[in-house]
């Protein structure tokens, strides 16, 4: 086989297999040394291991995603399925008004990929950690009383817009890659939650819904809402 043909195999294969976040790369070594001490003692069980490995490292895939070329949408910040769409008062650690916005609520199951992305172009303004429950993400009180991470954001244009990461009932640990002042592109991943979880994006007054309760997104390239 050609040098050429070899070089295209590669990229073949690199485009196919998604890079994965470094957050998982701790968690796949350690599958592989499993699975290479287990293979020593039973291959059954070093297969088990192996596998359990390969989904590891799965479960921390970040794809690249391309977002769309218009600076009036508002991203979907995760893969998942939209659970709920309903006025809420934004996270209170946040210090903002109680005034109910738009919140969108996406739900992501273990088979989903589990890194967040930005949904606009701007900057971040505040970040608050908040602890809490490990209630099933999928339920409505999961926004209020589970562990979560809230990263509010003004677009280039002016307006404000709040995204939270949420633990679910497995996941038990939230990782989150920007600080106050950092300036950020649409679509651009920025955290991660592990092992099932939420993501609620609360939207500026006056926007206009895209999306419908049941829809699945794709993060940093489905559209949410209109500005």
């Amino acid at each position: 086989m050609s040098s050429n043909s070899l070089g295209h195999a590669a990229r073949l294969v690199r485009e196919t297999l998604p890079p994965m976040h470094p957050a998982g790369r701790p968690f796949v070594a350690g599958g592989v040394a499993a699975t290479l001490l287990l293979r020593r003692f039973s291959p059954r069980l070093g297969l088990l291991a192996g596998l359990g490995t390969l989904a590891t490292a799965a479960f921390f895939r970040e794809p690249q995603r391309v977002p769309p070329l218009r600076d009036d949408l508002v991203l979907s910040a995760a893969d998942g399925l939209v659970s709920l769409i309903e006025e809420a008062s934004p996270p209170a650690e946040l210090g903002l008004p109680d005034r109910p916005l738009t919140r969108v609520s996406v739900f992501l199951s273990v088979f989903d990929v589990h890194v967040q992305r930005m949904p606009v172009r701007g900057t971040v303004e505040k970040v608050a950690y908040r602890p809490g429950k490990f209630l099933s993400a999928d339920l409505d009180k999961a926004s209020e009383d589970n562990e979560r991470n809230s990263v509010l954001l003004r677009t280039d244009s002016g307006h404000q817009l709040i995204v939270v990461q949420i633990a679910g009932l497995v996941a038990r640990r939230i990782v989150c890659q920007v600080g106050e002042g950092d300036h950020v592109e649409p679509g651009s991943t920025y955290g991660l939650i592990r092992f099932g979880s939420r993501v609620d994006t609360y939207l500026p007054p006056g926007s206009r819904v895209l999306v419908r309760e049941g829809q699945r997104t794709i993060g940093g390239e489905t559209p949410l809402a209109e500005l």
